[in-house]
C-alpha cells in the first residue's frame, strides 16, 4: 500500500473527504517527525512506538574497490509493534 492507497483507505473509513484524509495524515507524521528530531518517542497504544536509536561509529568496506572506510555516528528511527498489532497479525 503506497501513501494515496493510505489515504484513500483513510477517507473511506472516517467518511471524510480525501482532502481532508490527506491533510490528516501530512499532520500525523510531521507530528511524529517533529518528536522524533527532538529525540522524544511517540506511543499509540495498541499500535506501537516511534523511537530514535543511536547507531555508533563503525568501519565499512566499499563493495566495488574492497577498500574500508570509516561511516560516521548517525541517529535511526526505530518502530516496536505493540501487542495488538501483533496479535492481529498471528
Amino acid at each position: 500500500m503506497n501513501k494515496t492507497e493510505l489515504i484513500d483507505e483513510i477517507a473511506k473509513a472516517a467518511d471524510i473527504s480525501k482532502a481532508s484524509a490527506s491533510r490528516a495524515l501530512e499532520a500525523v507524521i510531521e507530528s511524529v517527525t517533529a518528536t522524533l528530531k527532538q529525540d522524544g518517542t511517540v506511543t499509540l497504544a495498541g499500535f506501537g512506538t516511534f523511537a530514535v536509536s543511536a547507531r555508533a561509529a563503525r568501519t565499512g568496506r566499499n563493495p566495488r574497490t574492497g577498500e574500508e572506510i570509516k561511516i560516521a555516528a548517525s541517529k535511526v528511527p526505530k518502530f516496536k509493534p505493540g501487542k495488538a498489532l501483533k496479535d492481529a497479525l498471528n
